[in-house]
């Protein structure tokens, strides 16, 4: 007989000793052993964990003992500031995420290879900029899955972190970008650079932000009045802090994972 009790791998208990268990009751117990040291037992199975307490929860940011942060920016309507965010990031260095709508990269398409062969992650923000918790289960995946097929035929790049727009979510958002093959990504650090209070508050908001620390993952956007103004001034200071800034790619988990309750992802 067979009997599956781990995702991804299946585990065989003889028939005779089935009956046994069954017979004497312990067969609910053994499961319950076996699910607790399967990590030990099988070393290949792979756990991956966005549930708590029923709530699917995509990820705000990591933890890690590293001093690392990812600087992400939306990119769903202007442009004018993108090479100069590009140079900005050349000269410091560092390499960060683009989520990108389907709009954006149809309107440039230059830009969007520019962002890639400049070694930055190309990220799916939806087609069309709606809210993902509003849209039955088939139109959450045609919104995803429109943008990905653009990028692909443009680039070659196969998409795999997937920011909703305006942070909206729900259950069904986050099964099924992860149906689709993504990870969903928020933040725990917003600049609030979309509000136009200045380049200062854009620095100050990021690199005094209550929540900044290893593993936090910032949001900024092209496109906004102040935002490539602030960019070196804010970089050198979150370099001075002692922090190396990366790519989401870099920084979050893939596999053998499990979230807390704020959206942290945690490794198993």
């Amino acid at each position: 007989m067979h009997l599956k009790i781990f995702q991804g791998s299946d585990f065989h208990i003889p028939e005779l000793l089935l009956h046994k268990l069954i017979r004497y009751g312990l067969l609910t117990a053994a499961i319950a052993l076996f699910a607790v040291c399967g990590s030990f037992l099988f070393p290949d199975t792979i756990t991956v964990s966005n549930s708590v307490n029923g709530r699917e929860l995509p990820i705000y940011c990591v933890e890690t003992p590293e001093k690392k942060v990812a600087l992400s920016f939306d990119a769903a309507w202007g442009n004018e500031d993108t090479s100069k965010i590009l140079e900005i990031l050349k000269k410091h260095n560092i390499h960060v995420t683009f989520f990108m709508t389907g709009g954006w990269v149809e309107s440039y398409p230059e830009d969007v290879k520019a962002i890639l062969a400049a070694g930055h992650d190309l990220g799916n923000h939806s087609e069309n900029h709606k809210n993902m918790s509003q849209l039955s289960n088939s139109e959450k995946e045609e919104e995803l899955m429109k943008v990905h097929e653009k990028v692909k035929s443009l680039t070659g790049y196969e998409m795999f972190l997937f920011r909703p727009p305006y942070g909206d979510y729900d259950n069904a958002v986050v099964q099924t970008a992860q149906k689709c093959g993504y990870y969903t990504i928020q933040w725990d650090v917003d600049s609030l650079d979309w509000k136009d209070y200045g380049v200062d508050s854009i620095i100050k908001t990021v690199c005094d932000h209550k929540h900044l620390g290893n593993g936090s993952i910032i949001l900024c956007h092209n496109g906004a009045k102040y935002t490539a103004e602030a960019l070196d001034s804010m970089l050198t200071r979150l370099e001075e802090a002692g922090y190396q800034v990366v790519p989401v790619s870099e920084l979050i988990y893939r596999e053998n994972y499990h979230m807390n309750h704020e959206g942290r992802q945690i490794p198993n």
